[in-house]
């Protein structure tokens, strides 16, 4: 008798530099890898050869791997495939080709509809891993509507630094709060009418409570995207 499949979100990993069946770290609350950020099953695949610098700079010799494994997390019983990095959203695409059910690779999807969502004098401030590498092409605006979005990144600082290793290690949550904090607090000094906050990272969602609480705005995360989509399937 055939093992039944239980529903799961499917999770397309980066690399983390661990062997073959060893045991990942426990994920964190609030964390894209913890199913009780959806409570629904979460199940994962390795991109091959996606490590973070290379996902952030991108490649596409990696879109082979991307599909590769969202069909693996189809066959384990995925019924909507996300991934563990926002600029995977380059593969979006192709993913949501390869397979037949919900893609949604990066937070940067919600964008178009956060900006028809809030007044055309307000702006959405976009945070992100590395704004260096966050091309017009990965937001999917109109170009009327591009002076509305501000990006802001922690490129070069602790958790970036972190992430750019081979195995990257682990940032502990405070590291992560007092980076996106500064970027922030700057980002609206600059911009008053920001309205709302998209994190594109998806290290962000571990603080995204604590910034609602301090900063008094929306804030949306690759986990918003999931459990909305979790919500159409489920």
């Amino acid at each position: 008798m055939a093992t039944k499949l239980s529903p799961s979100l499917g999770i397309l990993n980066l690399e983390q530099g661990v062997a073959p069946g060893a045991p990942l770290r426990a994920p964190r609350a609030h964390s894209i890898l913890n199913p009780t950020s959806y409570d629904f099953p979460v199940i994962l695949e390795t991109v091959a050869g996606a490590w973070a610098e290379i996902v952030i700079r991108g490649d596409p010799a990696l879109e082979p791997a991307y599909i590769s494994a969202a069909q693996r997390l189809v066959e384990r019983g995925a019924v909507v495939i996300t991934a563990n990095c926002g600029f995977s959203i380059r593969h979006q695409a192709a993913v949501a080709a390869s397979v037949k059910i919900p893609v949604v690779t990066s937070s940067l999807l919600l964008l178009p509809t956060l900006l028809r969502q809030e007044p055309k004098a307000a702006k959405i401030a976009v945070l992100t891993a590395d704004s260096s590498h966050l091309s017009e092409d990965l937001l999917g605006v109109d170009p009327g509507d591009r002076t509305r979005v501000v990006i802001g990144g922690i490129e070069g600082g602790e958790m970036w630094q972190n992430e750019m290793k081979r195995p990257p290690p682990q940032t502990e949550v405070d590291v992560i709060e007092r980076e996106v904090t500064t970027c922030v607090a700057r980002l609206r000094n600059e911009h008053p009418e920001i309205a709302a906050i998209l994190f594109e990272c998806t290290a962000f969602p571990l603080v995204a409570p604590t910034m609602r609480r301090t900063t008094k705005l929306p804030i949306y995360d690759i986990t918003s995207l999931c459990r909305l989509t979790l919500a159409s399937v489920a």
